[in-house]
């Protein structure tokens, strides 16, 4: 089967009203060919309606979808040429595997003849050859992702949606499963837009990350530059576990956090406002191997917590600012870190200063 004949898409100023109720806000987003772009938001951002918008499912206010070069606006769904995988894989228990798989070349009416062959390509590349004759009920959770990610890929569609298909997955399988799915997206270069509200699963598996809130796209970038470049006070605090702090500008490059200043790798934001974002595990306590021209803060530490993994460390500063520190949970890291109440010496690098408008 030949998958890697792909297309973008292209959305247009799309809007969606219900009522006075604004979901989706004069959204432009282009989807390269062969890119995997994550539509990541809180509840209510507009996510699942910009999906929705795509899969045929909504249809828009104003604004305009494209595939390629093909205007799909109001096209139904089923003549979209677009593999859709739902949060609750939508697969038919009366149905085996084949007859799942097979469904959407039945709905589009393609010669029986060719649909062994079909099927069986398709369950080949999500590692389930031969699974044909299986019922639904016998399959795990990752296996039914799996075939519901077959039944979206058996006709060679121009484009995938995938509509948060892991969220029913426990966390270690979930963890599994997008390493999977990122790897299948690169054997076939498919063209993909993944709803996600977990950072993580986002910054895991796209090229790029699309972040919505309150209908609006607010930033969309690669997920190395979506977390060490936040472009304002939502995106730091959506992504990560950062901790935003009110700072005075100090000059071009710096800002002042209670007595101490810390200098920024890049120019400020032109605001009056300013926050410091900072990243929990971007902050280390210094035992004095800390870069020379690393930004310190003395803190005292309030509380530590074991978290497996990672030691969550709490600490505050001279004028009662809060602080929040991840560190290695190795047995070593453990005892290098200062009992409550003691005084710490926090180091962060002028690279991971980041300052955002507030």
């Amino acid at each position: 089967m030949d998958a890697r004949v792909k297309a973008g898409v292209s959305i247009r100023s799309a809007v969606k009203r219900y009522g006075h109720v604004v979901a989706l806000d004069d959204v432009s987003l282009d989807v390269a060919q062969g890119e995997f772009v994550s539509l990541l938001g809180p509840s209510g951002s507009g996510k699942t309606t910009l999906l929705g918008i795509l899969g045929g499912f909504v249809q828009p206010s104003s604004g305009s979808v494209w595939v390629g070069e093909r205007d799909i606006t109001f096209a139904p769904p089923h003549k979209r040429d677009i593999g859709i995988v739902f949060q609750n894989y939508a697969l038919f228990p009366h149905m085996t595997v084949g007859e799942n798989v097979a469904f959407p070349l039945r709905a589009r009416r393609e010669p029986k003849a060719g649909w062994a062959r079909k099927v069986a390509d398709a369950l080949a590349m999500v590692e389930l050859r031969g699974y044909e004759g299986r019922r639904i009920s016998e399959l795990s959770g990752g296996q039914r992702q799996r075939v519901a990610l077959a039944r979206a890929m058996v006709f060679e569609p121009q484009l995938i949606l995938m509509d948060e298909p892991l969220s029913a997955l426990d966390k270690q399988l979930r963890e599994t499963m997008q390493i999977e799915l990122r790897a299948l997206h690169r054997r076939l270069g498919a063209t993909i837009v993944y709803v996600t509200h977990d950072q993580r699963e986002a910054l895991t598996m796209s090229d790029r990350v699309a972040v919505l809130k309150n209908g609006k796209l607010v930033q969309i970038d690669t997920p190395e530059r979506l977390y060490d470049r936040p472009c304002n006070a939502f995106v730091a605090s959506f992504i990560g576990e950062a901790t935003l702090l009110p700072v005075t500008r100090a000059g071009d490059d710096a800002v002042r956090l209670g007595d101490a200043v810390l200098r920024a790798a890049e120019p400020l934001p032109d605001a009056d406002k300013l926050l410091l974002a900072v990243q929990t595990e971007k902050l280390v306590i210094d035992s004095g191997d800390a870069a020379p021209d690393a930004n310190r803060l003395s803190a005292r530490v309030t509380e530590v917590l074991y978290q497996g993994e990672s030691l969550r460390v709490f600490a505050k500063l001279a004028d009662g600012t809060s602080l929040s520190l991840r560190q290695p949970g190795n047995h070593d890291a453990r005892h290098r870190i200062p009992a409550p109440g003691s005084p710490v010496s926090v180091a962060l690098s002028p690279r991971d200063t980041i300052v955002v408008p507030a």
